[in-house]
């Protein structure tokens, strides 16, 4: 039996992440001239990470860690989706700051992404756009604006991907956000190898585990991570929505966040996953939250996935998942990490009796956005 797209570009994301990487070294010196220039040329900076759905919680995942790799420069990071630039521009754009908008984009064809690129060059006096996307024939692709305005990058042809739910899309487009924002990006290439080896690692334990975790009659899912894990739950649990049709709710929160209210979600058919990080400190508390939700008579199966092996998660959740990668950043966890959720609702859908490629056959939802119009935005005098 032919494999499905959506498996397809699941599984692909190691060799091509490594590919990525090697098509981004070409374009390094260029990377740099443009964000050099920007920095130059002006004092304060603001950097906007944007898309929509998916592409929007790529900028919610690396803005914790790009925020801390860049501020010698002087910018600030903030994550905005193109879904709010477009309703509300007024309340987010700044005409006297220096912006850089990043825009993720698997199309780049969206009605709102084309919309709040076009509302920031309207509304703010010097601004610059990024444009990170799998689809060279886009619109955001072609946009044309002087070099030292805007800077496309365009990811290997593989990236673009068929199904309706985007995955090795979302990691692609991280990785290459991750590339361009890096000091050092001879060293950060050189960890891809790495996060490729842990990524077929997950991949080959996910084919053991996932089949068993699917069986289970769950009916709500959650998913549980802190940092840049808050963001990577967010697409996790849009992953498992997507691609199981709506058949299922899903949430996410922070290990902490979690108690103040959402735990309320938990029965006997709620599965949860916890994202556990690598940073010491953070750790406690996600440590703390496991060993509560592992306490819980009321409570489906409780997944762990860590980067360290570690006999407390072992003993208080009842499936863990070791991502070979003990002392890295939770940023490169990210990537094994997110295969785990991938699988799993790529699972569910075929045991739900779903195509994973087109799990809304109704056309509930699209791969492309339908049904969106754009209305004529008049600054307020």
């Amino acid at each position: 039996m032919e494999k499905s797209h959506t498996m397809r570009e699941i599984e692909q994301q190691p060799s091509l992440w490594v590919k990525a990487v090697e098509q981004l070294a070409v374009e390094k010196e260029n990377m740099e001239l443009f964000l050099n220039a920007i920095e130059e040329k002006h004092g304060q900076t603001r950097v906007i990470f944007t898309g929509a759905g998916t592409s929007a919680f790529i900028g919610e995942t690396i803005y914790p860690y790009v925020r801390r790799a860049i501020r010698e420069r002087g910018w600030e990071i903030e994550t905005i989706s193109t879904t709010n630039l477009t309703l509300s521009p007024f309340s987010f754009l700044d005409k006297s700051i220096p912006t850089i908008m990043v825009s993720f984009a698997r199309s780049g064809n969206s009605p709102e992404s084309i919309a709040a690129v076009e509302l920031a060059e309207k509304m703010i006096n010097d601004f610059y756009e990024i444009t990170i996307t799998c689809n060279s024939e886009g619109a955001l692709a072609k946009r044309k604006r002087e070099k030292e305005e805007q800077l496309v990058l365009i990811l290997p042809e593989e990236a673009n991907d068929k199904g309706l739910a985007m995955t090795s899309s979302y990691s692609t487009m991280m990785l290459t956000a991750l590339y361009l924002f890096s000091k050092n990006k001879d060293e950060f290439g050189q960890k891809v190898s790495e996060i490729a080896k842990a990524g077929e690692v997950v991949l080959s334990t996910c084919r053991n585990l996932i089949p068993e975790l699917v069986k289970f009659p769950i009916s709500k899912l959650v998913y549980l991570g802190s940092g840049v894990f808050e963001g990577l739950s967010r697409e996790s649990a849009l992953k498992f929505l997507e691609l199981t049709s709506g058949n299922y709710p899903t949430m996410f929160d922070t290990t902490l966040g979690f108690r103040h209210g959402p735990k309320s979600i938990l029965d006997q058919e709620t599965m949860i996953v916890v994202y556990l990080s690598n940073h010491e400190y953070t750790r406690k508390y996600d440590l703390d939250m496991l060993k509560e939700l592992y306490t819980e008579k009321g409570r489906g199966p409780l997944v762990a996935i860590s980067g360290q092996e570690d006999q407390e998660v072992a003993k208080f959740s009842d499936y863990q998942i070791n991502v070979p990668l003990p002392a890295e950043e939770d940023m490169l966890l990210a990537f094994p990490n997110v295969i785990f959720a991938q699988m799993l609702a790529y699972e569910k859908s075929l045991h739900s009796g779903l195509s994973p490629d087109n799990p809304s056959p109704t056309g509930v939802i699209n791969r492309v956005v339908q049904g969106v119009q754009i209305y004529p935005f008049e600054e307020e005098k």
